[in-house]
């Protein structure tokens, strides 16, 4: 993990990101094109947590109003997967309303999962993941710890972006990330999982 809890893969993109994102409010469709690809992998498995198998059709609406609204946002990469993930749960949330179901979790992609070292327990259990596990395991948690883990592993969020995703202060959803990711480690038979939140959630409150 790198500093503040992101995951090194996503600091990375996260340039590249902001760099195409610029160049997409001037109006440069390829820019555009690469943003969704860069972002659009997370999105869409943290909205198969909310929605399920409705998951692509309101990745679809929230896409529709990102590209509407490009030129008002300001920030940078990590900003707009921040800002992206917002209107995608919004979206979500308008599909839950309609549909009038509970939100249900599903199937996670293993690659988003993958989170380097250096390996905490909780990272172990999260590695070992499979996506029926994912499935089992993560429909399980309480809806704040499985959105909470939603939005900092499979999004990439850091604690305060994931916050304000959320409309909840940052040790909230530090709180309810750590006690998602422990009681998945725990479920998993990950040995030694401490009482102490986990250094790679260890983002100030």
């Amino acid at each position: 993990m790198g500093q503040r809890g992101e995951p090194r893969r996503v600091q990375v993109y996260d340039g590249e990101l902001g760099a195409a994102v610029a160049r997409a409010q001037e109006g440069d469709e390829a820019a555009f094109a690469a943003a969704y690809r860069f972002v659009q992998p997370g999105l869409l498995g943290y909205l198969r947590g909310l929605v399920g198998d409705d998951a692509e059709d309101v990745a679809s609406d929230a896409w529709l109003e990102i590209a509407r609204d490009l030129r008002r946002f300001r920030g940078d990469g990590a900003g707009f997967r921040g800002w992206t993930a917002t209107i995608a749960r919004h979206r979500a949330l308008d599909h839950l309303r309609r549909q009038k179901v509970r939100p249900r979790a599903t199937a996670l992609e293993q690659d988003v999962l993958d989170l380097p070292g250096p390996h905490s327990t909780h990272d172990q259990a999260l590695e070992t993941l499979s996506t029926e596990a994912a499935l089992t395991l993560v429909s399980g948690l309480p809806r704040d710890q499985a959105e909470a883990v939603l939005l900092r592993v499979v999004v990439g969020l850091d604690g305060p972006s994931a916050a304000r995703v959320l409309g909840k202060r940052p040790g909230a959803v530090r709180t309810a990330t750590y006690r998602g990711l422990k009681r998945l480690a725990r479920q998993m038979g990950v040995d030694r999982v401490t009482d102490d939140a986990p250094r790679t959630l260890g983002e100030s409150t």
